[in-house]
Order: C-alpha cells, then structure tokens, then sequence
C-alpha cells in the first residue's frame, strides 16, 4: 500500500509539472483549464485571481502539495525527464513529449480525465480517447469559487464600504458551496420548466436586452414548509454558476423602522454589484404583506422601497435572478403578485414523489425496507419530513451497531416524526 501511495504522490506532482508547462505554452487556456489543485497551487496569493505565466514549480510549491515529505520529491528526479535546479531550488521538464507519454502511460489516465490543460495535450494519445471539451465543461470553475466570490466582494468593499452594511444583511454562497444539486432534487415538471426557461433566458440576454423585453426572471416559490423552496433555490445557483444572496427579511427590518427602507436598498445595491448573481429573499411575506393590514406609517414605506427595488432590478439588465419565496402567498397583496412574471408552486409531494424522495435520501444507504411501502404511509409528509424520518432511522440503526437501516429502525423513524408533526399542530394558551 505505501508503494501505491508513493507512486501517486509522484504521478501528483508531474501531473503539475506538466501543467505548468502546457499552460505556459498554450496562451488560449484561461483558469478554468487547470483542476482544483492545480489552481490552487499556481494562483500567487489567495486574492488572486490571475496565474500570470510564466508558472514556476518551485520546491517550496510541491512541499505544499505534498505535505512535509520529502520521499516523492527524492522519488521525483529519478525520473529522467525531471530536472532540478539546486541554485534556483525550481523543477522543470526537460521533455515535455517524454513526460506526457510516461504520464499517459503510468497511471495518469484519470488525472487526465480531470485536467483540461493535460486533457487538451495528450488527451487525444495513443487510447486514452479523452475529450478536452468534455474535460473542460466538468471541470470546477473559478468564478463558481469562494475565492473568486471574496475578491468580488473586497473589490466592493473596498471602493464603497457603505457595502459592508449590506453584507451583514446577507448570506453570500458561492455555487461551489453549496451542496444542493438539481440532480439530487425531486422537481415537478413546472418547476424543472421554469428553471430551464430561465437558463435561456441567460443565455440570450443581448437578445432580450436589445428588443426592450426585460421582464424575466422573478419568480416566486410558495408552498408549505419543508417542500424545497430553499433547495430548489440553492440548487439554481449550482445549476446556473451563480452566487445566491439569501436574504430573510425579519433580519432585514430594523427596530428603528427608518432603517428598514435602507437596508432593502442596501441589498438591492449590492446584488447589481455582485451581479450576475441570485437575490433570495425567503419569508418574502414578512414584510411585503397586505399594506392595509398595518397602519404603520414606516413599514408602509419599507414596503414600498421592497416593491420599487423590484421594480428596478431585472435578469436582463441588471444580471440578477430575484426569488422570493413564501409559506403564506395569502399573506401577499396584489401589488406584490404582480411584481413576479413567475408564480411556482411547492405541494406537499404524492405518493410517487414521496418514493422518489425516498429513493433519493437513501441512495447511499443500504436500506431492508420497503420504500414504496414507506411512500403509501406518508400522506401529508413533506420532503424535509421524509428526510427526517430517514436521518431518524440511520440513527436507530447506528445506536444498535449497525449499518444497515432496517424496517423497525424506519417504524420507529415514522412515530417520531409523526407525533413531530402532531405537537407542531398544537396550541397552548
């Protein structure tokens, strides 16, 4: 076993000396050419966002990719086509073919399947039959990052700090964070529909913006709780390489009411200037709510600053997707509805859903019991439901020493959950 980690930690290392040196060689490939690793390894500093060529392995920049031991360095040279310059402390390949050639060779097949820059030059070797498009598309990209998302913001920042206020009123994802993917959803056709009309709205942006057709892209999730309002939410950033801005309103109203107005502003702002980007504002009817229903002069305001900011922002021209989502949609006056081009409704699931969901929870799980049979019990059971009772029965299993999730452990699950839902249900008073 540890002559198999040694090896890989060699075939690591050229893979980014031969990065390196594609990269360096071919002007065309930008940062989305070079994998995770690489990236992290060339950018000069972590407010970086160019690799400016040429790129230099050093011996301090390979320690860092393998951690304090010096055995796959010493195990590096003894390759002949590697070259260290004690003077300058760099490696260098002295034949970028021969190298490329041993890497294919050697167990570098799924390296490559992972690095556009190494899939664009060798790629196409002997039967390797990787394709670079296919390579590139997979790969991560750098504007989905963390890193990509901080530099965005401390640029802001750092030319308005009046932003910083708005930052405090957020959560800011990047779409690499976040865990929810549309493929691990179970989405109604309406809503797969939406987020597919969406997605060509982006794409033909110049064409919407150049015959005045702006109206795109505000949709409203309602439904009740626990059916994948946020999810669905979190996933479209995923789906579209677009950072969300959660935003709950209750944390937005300010106990000086004044205060409120600016803060709608402030966020505003600040999506056009993270852009193109997804403002999410959950609990939407917290604030937007019938306006004749509160005589409070203040929050009228505050409800009007929200609807005109609505008015103003657009996917088209601004590059911001607006989602609002809301448990009460009776709550809302029509003022609000008509703000939104797109209503999407979340149901509690049926009981096909409700086997999908299941099916989707535990696809990593080994599960004894019947899922469909679980479905047909779970009538009114809402997807974070469904998902409760699962986590549930995992932890009954666990408790007794196993790993397998048995039909008494999910029983048991049910009656938790069950007697859950029935003391939400309840009013002391």
């Amino acid at each position: 076993m540890p002559c198999a980690d040694k090896r890989d930690d060699v075939l690591r290392l050229i893979e980014h000396l031969l990065t390196a040196e594609v990269y360096n060689a071919t002007p065309q490939l930008d940062l989305d050419d070079l994998p995770p690793q690489c990236r992290t390894l060339f950018l000069p500093g972590p407010d970086a966002v160019e690799v400016k060529r040429p790129v230099v392995i050093t011996e301090g920049l390979l320690k860092r990719a393998v951690g304090s031991s010096e055995e796959p360095l010493k195990d590096l040279v003894k390759n002949p086509f590697v070259e260290f310059d004690t003077l300058k402390l760099q490696y260098h390949l002295t034949d970028l073919h021969a190298a490329a050639v041993w890497f294919a060779t050697h167990g570098g097949k799924e390296m490559v399947e992972k690095n556009p820059a190494l899939a664009l030059y060798i790629g196409n070797y002997d039967s390797l039959g990787v394709r670079y498009e296919e390579v590139r598309a997979e790969n991560p990209r750098f504007s989905d990052s963390r890193a990509y998302i901080d530099h965005k913001i401390a640029k802001l920042t750092e030319k308005d700090e009046k932003m910083n206020e708005a930052l405090e009123l957020v959560i800011v994802n990047a779409p690499a964070e976040i865990e929810q993917q549309m493929d691990r959803l179970v989405c109604t056709e309406d809503q797969l529909e939406v987020i597919k009309r969406i997605n060509i709205a982006i794409e033909n942006r110049d064409f919407l913006r150049e015959h005045d057709i702006a109206e795109v892209g505000k949709l409203l999730f309602v439904g009740p709780p626990g059916t994948g309002k946020t999810s669905l939410a979190l996933a479209v950033s995923h789906e579209l390489h677009m950072p969300v801005l959660e935003v709950r309103l209750s944390m937005v109203t300010s106990q000086y009411l004044g205060e409120t107005s600016k803060n709608i502003d402030r966020i505003f702002d600040l999506a056009r200037h993270l852009s193109p980007c997804i403002l999410f504002i959950d609990e939407f009817d917290f604030v937007a709510k019938s306006r004749v229903s509160d005589d409070h002069g203040a929050m009228k305001r505050a409800v009007n600053m929200l609807l005109k900011n609505i008015d103003k922002i657009s996917l088209v021209r601004n590059g911001v997707l607006l989602i609002g989502a809301t448990n009460h949609p009776q709550l809302l006056d029509q003022a609000a509805w008509r703000r939104f081009d797109e209503v999407v409704e979340f149901d509690l699931p049926n009981e096909a859903m409700r086997a999908a969901i299941l099916r989707t929870i535990t696809r990593t799980l080994v599960c004894e019991c019947d899922l469909d049979e679980v479905a047909a019990r779970t009538e009114g059971f809402s997807g974070a439901d469904l998902k409760m009772t699962i986590k549930e029965g995992v932890l009954s299993a666990l408790m007794d020493g196993r790993h397998t999730v048995s039909e008494e452990d999910i029983e048991g699950a049910l009656a938790q959950v069950t007697n859950r839902n029935v003391i939400r249900e309840c009013s002391w008073g």
